[in-house]
């Protein structure tokens, strides 16, 4: 492989088609790009689910959207890919290797082609990649694919650019719920597409029980997704909080939960996209994990994860070995409250009102 420690390109591809929370944690690595090659146009290839993410970036130059529905029509899905791949670019950094990306990847004449160490399958496609990649943190993982480069990972976190605009959308909606502008919030988190990641609903309405009965001025936003709600309105009933614990009746979008998110003091919740999001508007986080790695963990002390004591965690797996979810169902609500109150009271605008 050549030395492209030196190159200077003038427009680069970044691929992360997915998922959500992916897609945030390779943020840092279009920071990162744009420090090194600030005169250069970076344009990112993305599912039209993700696009969001990257909504007011200043990086971030073109976003092209992959929507499924019309890329049925082979053809037309062919065009898109030689659009994408003969855009004039003189680096690309492809974080996944999906099969849209390879074929991006076959109509590319880009002269840099990075990405991780590929299978051999796949090694014509790409011009670079990095021997080795350490472990650690996702986002620094994923920033590893760059080393080649000469590009380092040192600490950065994910970004969600929220704007002014929608602060006032998020205002507006909560307004609408009954909470105030001057009302402390803790955004939550109380579903998780897999069982193995999921707290029960039962724990997470009583861990909101008790933070209110601790700190009664609180209010509470549940966040959910597509086919979630039913989790949510159960958390919410087991609560019994009533008007302290609001949600809207349809899924928001990404900006919305974004802004939402940024305007609480906390956000509580599980190894999913709104975590990152967290981290991406600089909202301390307190995280259940259950079988997910720490890997998912910005290093930092104002994001933290409650696990209980378990030779088995974290597993990683999509189904319990043991068959009981100890990881879930032994982590009492008891043992997050205390990790709760203490990011609560360590909050800038909670001290200030003290």
């Amino acid at each position: 492989m050549k030395d492209i420690t030196s190159i200077n390109p003038k427009r680069i591809l970044v691929c992360q088609l997915r998922q959500i929370g992916d897609v945030v944690l390779s943020t840092p690595s279009v920071a990162l790009l744009h420090r090194k090659y600030p005169e250069a146009e970076i344009h990112v290839l993305t599912e039209d689910k993700c696009a969001q993410v990257f909504d007011n970036n200043p990086a971030i130059s073109h976003v092209w959207r992959i929507v499924k529905k019309e890329l049925r029509n082979p053809l037309k899905a062919l065009s898109f890919y030689r659009s994408v791949g003969r855009a004039g670019y003189d680096l690309v950094v492809d974080f996944q290797q999906l099969p849209r990306c390879r074929w991006v990847m076959m109509f590319c004449n880009a002269p840099v082609r990075l990405t991780y160490n590929p299978p051999w399958y796949n090694r014509l496609l790409y011009t670079n990649w990095p021997e080795f990649i350490p472990g650690g943190y996702a986002a620094k993982y994923k920033a590893g694919v760059l080393k080649p480069l000469g590009i380092e990972w040192d600490g950065e976190r994910p970004e969600i650019f929220v704007s002014e605009q929608e602060r006032k959308q998020a205002g507006a909606c909560l307004k609408s719920l009954g909470v105030g502008p001057v009302d402390p919030l803790i955004t939550v988190d109380p579903s998780h597409r897999r069982h193995t990641r999921r707290w029960p609903a039962a724990h997470m309405g009583r861990l909101l029980r008790l933070v209110s009965e601790q700190r009664p001025e609180f209010r509470f936003f549940l966040i959910y997704g597509p086919g979630e709600k039913d989790v949510a309105v159960e958390v919410k009933d087991i609560s019994g909080l009533g008007d302290k614990c609001v949600m809207l009746d349809k899924p928001g979008s990404l900006r919305l939960m974004a802004a939402l998110i940024e305007r609480a003091e906390l956000h509580i919740g599980h190894c999913s996209a709104p975590r990152h999001f967290a981290v991406g508007v600089g909202t301390p986080t307190v995280t259940i994990p259950g079988s997910s790695s720490s890997a998912w963990t910005f290093p930092s002390p104002e994001h933290v994860e409650v696990v209980p004591d378990l030779d088995c965690q974290p597993c990683g797996s999509e189904s319990c070995t043991r068959g009981d979810l100890a990881c879930l169902v032994q982590l009492m609500p008891e043992d997050v409250l205390k990790r709760v109150l203490e990011k609560i009271q360590d909050s800038p605008s909670v001290k200030a009102a003290l």
